[in-house]
């Protein structure tokens, strides 16, 4: 794998990569545009941070690339839906400078209330002066803090350190994280009425875009001080410029802003004025963060290439780490009746259905939806399909993609099915896993129980005597070995379906005989041998 880095990262979290054999690294830094679109061709893999933008004329030029690298938290900088849309992994770090930002937010709050940067250009200037550098203590305070992920979290702590009484607010959390952290889980008016101090730790989205404007500050107590180290955007600018002219709030520390350098009248109003602490978006920087934050990306390439769960993909579905050696077993399942069921279904897709039964229907399973719906397509387009743009290419073809849950056992305690429609004919698939081997165990309404192997053979014939043996001998006849049978019928001389594992493949003129002596109303040989090229890390 070649891989090209563009902007300054640390070389010391690059360390994975330079001792992989595998892969061939360059890094190539200040790049002008015109020269990265000239040699991105040549590159399976790009990392970045904020210096160079992956748009989609990049995306274009890429012929090869297969990961997008972001070595930071953001990734204002790559346009993940043109990514998406060429099967393009995006990762970034979004753990690697969590202490490193919950330390600049805390040292913002700190410079701001004991008056640190006046109180420091004062006495570098010469002159001797305590009183107009009098400050405030964060003992008693009431903190509010907004977004309790893993920043939020750690500034929460720390504030609980300094003994203020802190208050969360966020909607994806749950009672037992604020409880776990001893911060009392309120709502967003409630944090803007009672809160002497406000934290912001959201990332910036729709959701989040000035979400501190005009009637939130009204809502706030006289004297209020907002610290935002997050995103900038996330509050308004103009309103954050009123509320500091008539004093509403008493002071701010902002690291990050809706546009960065500064050009606009009103952000470098807000950074000029007196009561305003800033710094040029430091969260990340420091050199802690940089190593964490490459070694999280490196790490991420190096899962691509062993075929293992990618963690950090902003465009891939994925389980919660902590279910991700229970569910990999699954995502191999998955996997392998997709390949099985695909070969057994018409050119034409219209629907395909993914219905879970029993335990596993507890659990997100749009991982293994897009795993089975990629293994599916890859079989049967042209282009590469991954778990990145399987979604997006199902509803380019008009294929009708449903999920459909039951915990319902049907006799095994978790069971996937897949029903793959055609405009004439309908296959249906269920598979289980025992003891973390994927069997079959339904095909179409014929209950079945086998370890799909290499090479297979499956015919459907009306059932009679002397068939199997019929079977058994043209394939001895052309020195084909078969492993194993497998025999399922409905009732006493009516359609029966025979699977067979062989050593080796069935040629055309064999099937022929086959077809000719059983007088076979179907027969397809299958062969199980695809290497996994989804991006799931289901290992097969």
């Amino acid at each position: 794998m070649k891989v090209i880095v563009t902007d300054e990262v640390a070389r010391e979290g690059l360390a994975l990569l330079e001792d992989d054999p595998r892969v061939e690294m360059d890094v190539r830094l200040g790049l002008k545009k015109e020269e990265l679109l000239s040699v991105i061709g040549n590159y399976d893999a790009i990392i970045t941070r904020s210096g160079t933008t992956v748009d989609s004329d990049l995306l274009d030029a890429a012929k090869r690339l297969k990961i997008v690298a972001r070595a930071g938290v953001g990734i204002d900088n790559v346009d993940v839906p043109s990514a998406s849309a060429k099967g393009v992994i995006v990762v970034n770090a979004p753990f690697g400078n969590t202490n490193s930002a919950a330390e600049h937010a805390m040292a913002l709050l700190l410079s701001f209330c004991r008056n640190v940067p006046k109180a420091n250009s004062s006495l570098k200037s010469g002159e001797w002066k305590r009183a107009p550098f009098t400050g405030y203590e964060l003992k008693g305070k009431k903190a509010g803090v907004i977004g309790l992920g893993k920043v939020g979290g750690r500034v929460a702590t720390r504030l609980k350190a300094f003994e203020c009484d802190v208050f969360a607010c966020d909607p994806y959390i749950g009672e037992k994280r604020a409880s776990d952290l001893g911060v009392k889980l309120v709502s967003h008016d409630e944090i803007f009425r009672t809160c002497d101090i406000i934290t912001l730790h959201t990332p910036l989205n729709e959701e989040t875009r000035d979400m501190i404007g005009a009637r939130e500050l009204a809502l706030m107590k006289d004297g209020v001080i907002l610290i935002n180290a997050a995103r900038g955007g996330i509050i308004n600018e103009p309103a954050l410029l009123d509320g500091l002219k008539s004093g509403k709030v008493l002071g701010a520390a902002v690291d990050v802003f809706s546009e960065e350098p500064p050009k606009g009248d009103v952000v470098r109003e807000i950074i000029a004025h007196e009561r305003v602490v800033v710094t040029p978006h430091l969260g990340a920087n420091t050199f802690e963060a940089q190593v964490n934050v490459a070694v999280d990306v490196s790490r991420e390439i190096i899962n691509y290439l062993d075929e293992q769960p990618i963690e950090n993909a902003v465009n891939i579905p994925r389980f919660d780490l902590a279910l991700m050696d229970q569910m990999r077993p699954f995502l191999n399942l998955m996997s392998t009746l997709s390949d099985f069921v695909i070969q057994l279904a018409e050119p034409q897709l219209n629907k395909v259905r993914f219905s879970y039964t029993g335990a596993i229907a507890g659990f997100d399973c749009t991982p293994l939806t897009v795993c089975g719906l990629a293994a599916l397509l890859n079989r049967h387009v042209t282009q590469d399909v991954n778990m990145v743009n399987a979604q997006l290419v199902a509803q380019n073809m008009g294929i009708v993609v449903e999920e459909v849950k039951s915990t319902d056992t049907e006799g095994f305690s978790s069971m996937v099915t897949m029903t793959v429609e055609g405009p004439e004919k309908k296959r249906t698939i269920s598979g289980t896993l025992f003891e973390g081997i994927p069997r079959i165990v339904k095909l179409r309404d014929y209950q079945v129980d086998f370890k799909p192997e290499e090479h297979m053979l499956l015919l459907t014939y009306n059932d009679r005597p002397g068939m199997i043996g019929k079977i058994g001998t043209i394939l001895g006849r052309h020195d084909i070995n078969i492993a194993a049978m497998h025999l399922g019928r409905r009732e006493k001389r009516g359609e029966a379906m025979v699977i067979l594992s062989m050593d080796s493949a069935v040629q055309p003129h064999v099937l022929e005989e086959i077809c000719e002596a059983t007088e076979a109303t179907f027969i397809r040989p299958l062969y199980m041998g695809i290497k996994c090229t989804r991006g799931c890390g289901c290992g097969a």
